[in-house]
């Protein structure tokens, strides 16, 4: 892209020619919410004045951030953060982005929650950003959270999305191996764990390969190390009558239950995800209802 015209029109045009040639789907929507947020422009005031000059300071920047998503970088990672349920998480290289998806796992907390007392502990291993977290406890007003992870820029991120919040005030980000040094009991403990097969993660669309932290996403040869680690070692801070919700991969249903009913938990239920797969396994010390 050039800067020789200024006119939001024509650099708009620009951007979308760039990112189609680089085979990006969602072009036209990419340009504008990079557009509106280098611009400082509103959807509405980029349909209603086509013609706006811009200056060159901003033009040039725009192009920037045009020329990271024609690399395939997120939209996200350009603008450094991701809605996730209504609310706004800052993310950073340390960090998972937030997926939709993952959304089930809040839902299923949530609907667990609502049968146990309101001034519960959550307690969210490999928190990344915090957004499962403080979701939850952002519709739990008397409940209280920890989030555990091994990466320091994680733990940083995550305690700024709390503050910004406004939920500082109940949560704590520890960094730490799993649950090292975690005491319990928790009536409800979650985590999104690494589950991609390390062979898989080359063939991931580049999105997420290139930009996804390979910790977050490396499971082991068939993607089921973290749930052999977490299988074994919160058995000692999981309340008696609490619950383990664990976001799994495709295909990978009847490992996770017999890797956890091995170590004395109970298969409770299951959740699906916006496309009908099996997303959420919810675990208990004895079987309970499905949720």
């Amino acid at each position: 892209m050039t800067s020789e015209t200024y006119d939001l029109k024509t650099v708009l045009w620009r951007a979308v020619s760039t990112l189609k040639k680089a085979g990006i789907e969602d072009a036209v929507a990419d340009s504008r919410i990079l557009a509106a947020e280098n611009f400082g422009l509103r959807r509405e005031d980029m349909l209603r004045s086509p013609d706006m000059l811009l200056d060159c300071v901003s033009v040039a920047a725009f192009e920037r951030s045009i020329a990271r998503r024609a690399a395939h970088e997120p939209v996200s990672r350009i603008l450094g953060r991701r809605e996730f349920r209504s609310l706004d998480f800052e993310i950073g290289p340390a960090t998972l982005d937030p997926r939709p998806d993952s959304e089930t796992i809040v839902e299923a907390v949530l609907d667990i929650a609502a049968d146990m007392k309101p001034n519960l502990r959550v307690l969210d291993i490999g928190t990344g950003s915090g957004c499962l977290l403080l979701s939850i406890l952002h519709e739990l007003p008397a409940a209280h959270g920890l989030g555990t992870d091994i990466d320091a820029g994680a733990i940083f991120c995550a305690g700024c999305n709390a503050h910004a919040l406004g939920l500082a005030g109940r949560v704590e980000f520890r960094r730490t191996n799993w649950v090292d040094g975690v005491d319990g009991p928790f009536e409800i403990v979650l985590s999104n764990p690494p589950y991609i097969r390390t062979g898989d993660i080359p063939g991931l669309a580049s999105e997420v390969a290139k930009y996804d932290p390979t910790v977050a996403l490396d499971g082991g040869k068939d993607g089921l190390d973290a749930y052999r680690a977490l299988s074994t070692c919160i058995s000692p801070i999981v309340a008696p009558a609490g619950a383990v919700v664990l976001e799994i991969g495709a295909g990978q249903e009847a490992d996770v239950e017999t890797i956890f009913t091995s170590t004395g938990f109970g298969l409770a239920g299951k959740r699906a995800d916006l496309a009908g797969r099996n997303r959420a396994m919810i675990f208990g010390r004895t079987p309970r209802s499905n949720v």
